[in-house]
């Protein structure tokens, strides 16, 4: 590394001295981060977020989260321990886009430390249970990235957190695959700087491999910008072998874009507060630095899982004995990177992981949402929900029409391992619920019975706009063919993707309360109670 290069990311690293400069922005090259000088970009960083319920489980319904950008007092709170323990990087797990995060941003910019955001939050997520990549998705995706793009000090985004966990839910991998496509091609679309989509990874030993794989492999305008790894397997006194991490350095020494550990630090054995962070030593040292960028410590906030540095109490925080512990490694960690002039990567994507019973996401990934195609449907429709409807209310109207007529629902229903989707499965919930309204009314010759629900369906007149005719019709045939089919019907692309515009949420970090929408509950629901036909609900 030359002097000048080290000078300038000193620089940037003590950028409270140059207060008003802009950080420089990080970019990719292969598998690595790098300054705009070319200097080498490790993360030594700090999940920093009082608790919240994550993107991917099942949850309550309340959606309240503490959006910890947007509160200035707390940021200058926070912002100088931060700089004490060596931080560059901080990870947010939800954020409120309407929200004003200037002040704090330019502290953190001015403290040198660089911003990785989730794109969803608790109420608002793509879940593993009932996955789906809709409208209402797509729109607070696009509204987080158009909020922080214009901090030079954000380096990108995780458009989901451990979503597939297990086995049994991987299929939600392609529902997140096609948000990763959607918003990266929303990024390019506005002319945005660099700003990576990526994902972050619990470590599933039954998923482990396939998952890293299936984000990375194919397209690349559909794959991840950088693979975030959740991992707790170096606990205590441990080391490379017995916690995995070599096993973990081989399997990404081949991976095309970065790694790094979006969260670790294992509070076992003794609780959080006797942490003592040997793995942060090898995570920084030549073993691990060839491979990995760094990583991002689980986290700054003491809650209920016991994983944090400090405790808050009203406006004060008092640091946890770990915190001591962290400022030792991070601090005296000193990476070796290389020059981005003298690196040229080899790489390439993975190989998509085959269909088997562990894995059943397939590479047609879910259609793009797109608003105005939804508006045409609705607008076309002669049976719709009742004004007052409660959207708790959803679930049952949904579980008797395609409990006792599938077909009905196909144009709303996904199957991610054929890669068979309805053109309207990317609608929110309440278009959803008026299409199959209007398809079984129209299935039962207008009856009119067959739109009344006990008041809660209504019959409208039509107002379909000529414009909108191509798009029905050919909406029309892609819901015909995703009937019966068993292969790739309806899917998107990278070339759709800017033409628009849930909570089985994951954990952040460990367990904690989840919050689920009403709109997942009402889809849950329906799956729930599809074939309890009970019809004395409804009136026919």
């Amino acid at each position: 590394m030359s002097l000048s290069k080290l000078s300038v990311s000193l620089l940037a690293l003590a950028a409270g001295s140059a207060v008003g400069a802009d950080l420089p922005s990080i970019t990719a090259k292969g598998s690595k981060f790098f300054y705009p000088n070319g200097t080498q970009f490790f993360i030594k960083g700090v999940a920093y977020q009082q608790d919240v319920g994550q993107a991917g489980a099942s949850t309550s319904g309340n959606s309240t989260f503490i959006d910890p950008l947007a509160n200035e007092a707390s940021c200058k709170r926070d912002i100088p321990l931060l700089q004490q323990l060596g931080t560059n990087v901080i990870r947010t797990y939800a954020i409120d886009p309407k929200a004003d995060h200037s002040a704090c941003m330019s502290l953190l910019n001015d403290a040198g430390i660089y911003v990785f955001s989730d794109l969803g939050e608790p109420a608002l997520s793509i879940n593993r249970d009932t996955p789906s990549w809709n409208t209402d998705l797509f729109a607070r995706y696009k509204a987080v990235v158009d909020e922080l793009q214009q901090y030079p000090n954000v380096i990108g985004y995780f458009a989901g957190n451990e979503v597939s966990n297990a086995k049994n839910n991987t299929g939600a991998s392609a529902y997140v695959k096609a948000a990763v496509r959607d918003t990266k091609a929303y990024i390019k679309s506005k002319k945005y700087r660099w700003q990576g989509v990526g994902y972050a990874a619990n470590d599933d030993v039954d998923i482990r491999a396939e998952i890293a794989d299936y984000f990375n492999c194919g397209d690349q305008d559909e794959a991840i910008d950088f693979w975030g790894y959740n991992i707790y397997s170096w606990c205590g006194q441990s080391s490379m072998q017995k916690s995995g991490y070599d096993e973990q350095t081989t399997f990404f020494s081949n991976y095309s874009v970065p790694v790094f550990f979006a969260e670790y630090g294992c509070n076992l054995p003794s609780g959080a507060a006797n942490r003592i962070f040997q793995e942060t030593a090898a995570l920084y040292s030549d073993d691990m630095t060839a491979v990995f960028s760094g990583g991002i410590v689980y986290m700054y906030f003491e809650e209920a899982n016991d994983y944090g540095l400090v405790t808050l109490k009203g406006n004060s925080v008092t640091k946890l004995k770990d915190f001591s512990a962290l400022q030792t490694q991070v601090t005296k960690a000193d990476p070796k990177g290389v020059d981005e002039s003298d690196y040229k990567p080899v790489n390439k994507p993975a190989s998509c992981p085959a269909l088997t019973d562990d894995w059943q996401a397939g590479s047609n990934l879910p259609p793009v949402p797109d608003q105005s195609l939804c508006t045409c449907m609705q607008n076309s429709l002669s049976c719709v929900r009742s004004d007052d409807l409660d959207t708790k209310d959803y679930g049952e109207i949904f579980g008797f029409i395609c409990g006792k007529n599938p077909k009905v629902c196909a144009g709303i229903n996904g199957d991610a391992a054929n890669g068979v989707y309805g053109a309207y499965s990317m609608c929110d919930d309440s278009a959803k619920l008026d299409y199959v309204l209007d398809t079984y009314y129209q299935s039962q010759s207008k009856a009119a019975s067959a739109c009344d629900f006990n008041g809660q369906a209504q019959v409208v007149n039509a107002k379909p706009a000529s414009s909108c005719s191509a798009a029905l019709a050919s909406a029309a045939a892609i819901n015909k063919q995703a009937a019966t089919a068993t292969s790739p019907v309806g899917g998107g692309s990278t070339a759709d993707s800017d033409s628009s515009t849930s909570s089985s949420a994951a954990v952040a970090g460990r367990p904690v309360a989840h919050l689920l929408s009403m709109g997942e509950m009402s889809m849950a629901l329906y799956m729930g109670v599809a074939m309890l036909v009970g019809a004395s609900m409804i009136v026919l």
